[in-house]
């Protein structure tokens, strides 16, 4: 069904022949499907979201626009539910979006809420937000504290296992893993000196990895703490994902996209490989296929490419023009895809076969 675009004769620029976009107020900073693939969200800076049902995906004119934060939106995610998302603010809020666009308060007024992740396995479900050091875990209903994680440091990302086991923040000097369930609330402290800015953990469970603020990644194997360092990157990495696998973790930071090997032994000692890219031009945003080996890549002139990892193919989505892409991402089911601009303009391409 999904992905099938990578097969012959695809159009040149599926945002004109499978797509809508929109022009809004404010910087795009981040986008997200709900977990039934019939919505996406897209968040601003001036605290507006946007929201795109399945059936108005071709009809930008229908997405609604919702003032839910006075001040930017730090972050969103999807809900634990099947619908709606989760909203972190400047203003120090965390709200809840709901499919039909009401909004409702979970959190008012402590700190900034600048990180938000849920996880869910269709029965049961877990909400996350960062404010300051503090990791705080919510039941689905997002109402119940379930538990506070201290950090010895602002926490700079956070990130649920794909079991919804263990949830992994970054901060200064390394990252904290820690036990959802536990009885008692221990971290295992990962440790690297320097500023931690983001945070991703393998999909099989097998390895942590942490963005920097210098142009590199650090990464620990779960399995005995060794330490994993990839570097070599022209500038600062801003966006990273694994694929579906867990055989590569795609990244941003140079002008081609960057993909260090996840098997074999890899990455260390491994090269990473990398797909094609924009001459002197940075790629910003990555975001992979649930699905397939497929990569959507972002990049700093408002090109966004689709890119078949293993057969080695390029699909162009968007040309150049307007500002840098600063948000990407995929339906759950894989056949949409959405993007945002620093300067304002979102889109979704239907990739569903025809």
């Amino acid at each position: 069904m999904s992905g099938s675009l990578m097969g012959g004769g695809a159009p040149s620029g599926l945002l004109e022949t499978r797509g809508a976009t929109r022009g809004i107020d404010g910087h795009v900073t981040g986008c997200v499907a709900s977990r039934d693939s019939r919505q996406f969200a897209f968040v601003t800076g001036e605290g507006d979201i946007v929201l795109a049902a399945r059936e108005d995906f071709a009809n930008a004119a229908a997405w609604q626009v919702r003032t839910v934060h006075d001040g930017a939106i730090l972050s969103v995610s999807t809900d634990a539910a099947p619908s709606g998302f989760l909203t972190g603010g400047d203003d120090s809020t965390l709200r809840r979006v709901g499919a039909d666009g009401s909004v409702t308060d979970l959190v008012r007024g402590r700190r900034w809420v600048e990180h938000v992740a849920s996880w869910s396995d269709g029965k049961s479900g877990v909400i996350a937000f960062a404010s300051a050091r503090q990791v705080e875990l919510r039941d689905a209903t997002g109402t119940k504290t379930l538990k506070v994680l201290e950090h010895p440091s602002t926490v700079s990302g956070i990130a649920f296992d794909a079991k919804g086991k263990r949830i992994g923040a970054s901060h200064y000097n390394g990252a904290s893993l820690w036990f959802v369930h536990a009885k008692v609330d221990t971290p295992r402290r990962l440790e690297w000196k320097g500023s931690h800015t983001g945070i991703a953990i393998h999909p099989g469970g097998e390895a942590l990895v942490t963005t920097m603020q210098e142009n590199d990644l650090h990464g620990w194997r779960l399995s005995d703490g060794h330490n994993m360092r990839m570097s070599g990157y022209p500038q600062k990495v801003q966006s990273m994902a694994f694929s579906r696998t867990g055989k590569w973790l795609v990244t941003s930071g140079a002008d081609s996209v960057v993909m260090w090997p996840f098997f074999g032994g890899g990455p260390m000692g491994k090269p990473p490989s990398e797909l094609a890219g924009l001459p002197g031009v940075i790629c910003q945003r990555v975001a992979c296929h649930p699905v397939h080996e497929i990569v959507a890549a972002g990049f700093a002139d408002g090109t966004i490419l689709l890119e078949d990892a293993a057969a080695q193919r390029v699909l162009p989505v968007r040309g150049a023009g307007g500002g840098a892409v600063s948000a990407l991402a995929f339906s759950p089911d894989g056949c949409a895809l959405a993007f945002g601009t620093e300067d304002g303009q979102i889109g979704i391409v239907d990739l569903a076969s025809r």
